[in-house]
């Protein structure tokens, strides 16, 4: 796609440190996006019939090439959505050891699984692509969100159409240029920057197997409706607003270490991050005056230099929607522990903010805080832990810290989450399944289940004689 000179192109780069817009690029046309149709479809035909062990070469080729250019990559996604620069590289990491781990231990996950017919004869399942998946990806990850959808289906023999988020442009194309010199026909993977009609119209078309959303809940509910119509199988990894429980007072000063960089990394904008902290009556005074100390002494900086400890939020407008929610709850008796203002600087900035005496008829008990925002919940015991824990429309994640194992154990077992931490932060690794339950969404990326969601489980059957 050609760079835009219009102001209303809607790709666009926005530095969110300084609120100036550095570059634009124009929407598809129609006729575009039906070439991007046609080319994914017919790369399908030939990518399908490489061999698993060609593909998996160029999967780890990929993975080389994210760590060979990770500091022109990691600026990219600074300039665009504010993330600190070490962030960044951790980011790109990532990425690369997600096409890592699918090119050593994908070929395995493809191989066809023998089964024993009770009438006997000889059955099997073999594992076949489907076509071409679109993927529609948001700007807070803007490599290691493209890497969990790319990396299972391009070894599976799927192709991929990318629509990144509009904020995102250059990194969508530098991911695009990277697949493409890594050996990815460039048929096999299409960068389109579409509006939200043709991102509709493309998944009704017939050349469009399933469609993959990580987002907001509105543009999940939006794509899936659109593909129920149509019969198209769907991944969403939306919202969550995780708990973070703290069940004692045992290794206190490493609990608060790990629910400061669970509620900060990313500026606060990870959909997997604590949110909801819920600590039991006998250690929350403590816990919130250390937690609130913490978090009160970050200072924003630019997030370009390394010694930065927080950024700015992805956008203004971002910054602008977070700073209503915590006016809200203050406005119907929440108490501020830490933060709850815009520092006096240039750019999509919010003070680190700690809000105690939360109830029900505050937006902050119900919605996602998505950025520097923390919730702490005073509770009289477990049962109480956990009925706060699940009393949301979210079940994404969650994390437990306690020094009863068996305690900790019991607590994540019965939280209504697709994933649970324990004594550890909420993060994601290549090897382990990532996704949620209720309103965070369906499906899952990742691990041996992230490459059996968008593909033919295919029986082969022959009767004995």
């Amino acid at each position: 796609m050609t760079q835009a000179t219009s102001t209303q192109a809607m790709y666009k780069v926005t530095d969110p440190a300084t609120n100036e817009t550095v570059a634009e690029y124009a929407t598809a046309t129609d006729a575009e996006i039906q070439d991007v149709l046609a080319r994914a479809a017919a790369g399908y035909t030939s990518w399908r019939r490489t061999s698993v062990g060609e593909r998996a070469a160029i999967l780890r080729r990929v993975g080389e090439l994210f760590a060979e250019r990770s500091d022109d990559l990691a600026a990219i996604i600074t300039r665009e959505m504010g993330k600190r620069t070490k962030e960044a590289a951790g980011e790109i990491g990532l990425a690369s050891a997600i096409f890592g781990y699918y090119a050593e231990q994908g070929p395995g996950m493809l191989e066809e699984t023998p089964l024993s017919p009770q009438a006997g004869g000889r059955a099997s399942v073999r594992k076949e692509p489907i076509g071409a998946v679109l993927g529609v990806m948001p700007w807070n990850f803007p490599y290691y969100q493209v890497a969990r959808l790319a990396a299972p289906n391009l070894l599976l023999g799927n192709t991929i159409v990318l629509k990144h988020a509009p904020q995102c442009p250059e990194s969508a194309l530098a991911i695009e240029t990277l697949l493409h010199d890594a050996g990815v026909p460039a048929d096999a993977y299409v960068n389109v920057f579409a509006s939200n009609e043709q991102i509709a119209d493309m998944i009704a078309d017939d050349r469009i197997a399933g469609a993959s959303v990580t987002g907001s809940e509105r543009a999940g509910t939006a794509v899936a409706e659109t593909a129920g119509r149509n019969l198209k199988k769907v991944i969403l990894e939306l919202g969550g607003s995780d708990a973070f429980i703290v069940l004692d007072g045992e290794n206190l000063d490493r609990t608060v270490k790990a629910g400061v960089a669970g509620r900060m990394q990313n500026t606060g904008q990870a959909c997997n991050g604590a949110k909801r902290f819920i600590v039991l009556d006998p250690v929350y005074d403590e816990f919130v005056e250390k937690f609130s100390a913490a978090l009160g002494a970050m200072q924003p900086g630019d997030p370009s230099d390394p010694s930065t400890q927080y950024g700015p939020l992805s956008s203004e407008q971002a910054a602008v929607t977070l700073m209503e929610q915590i006016e809200d709850a203050v406005s119907h008796g929440a108490t501020v522990k830490a933060g709850g203002k815009r520092p006096d600087r240039p750019g999509a900035y919010v003070e680190p903010t700690v809000l105690t005496d939360v109830t029900p008829e505050m937006r902050a008990y119900r919605e996602e805080l998505f950025g520097p925002a923390a919730v702490v919940y005073r509770v009289a015991d477990v049962d109480e832990a956990v009925t706060l824990a699940n009393d949301s429309p979210f079940g994404l994640g969650g994390a437990v810290f306690g020094s009863d194992a068996e305690l900790a154990a019991d607590v994540a077992d019965r939280l209504d989450t697709g994933m649970v931490w324990i004594n550890s932060m909420q993060g994601s690794l290549p090897d382990l399944p990532f996704g949620g339950t209720k309103r965070s969404g369906v499906g899952r990326e990742l691990g041996t289940l992230g490459i059996d969601e968008f593909v033919n489980q295919k029986l082969i059957y022959a009767p004995r004689g």
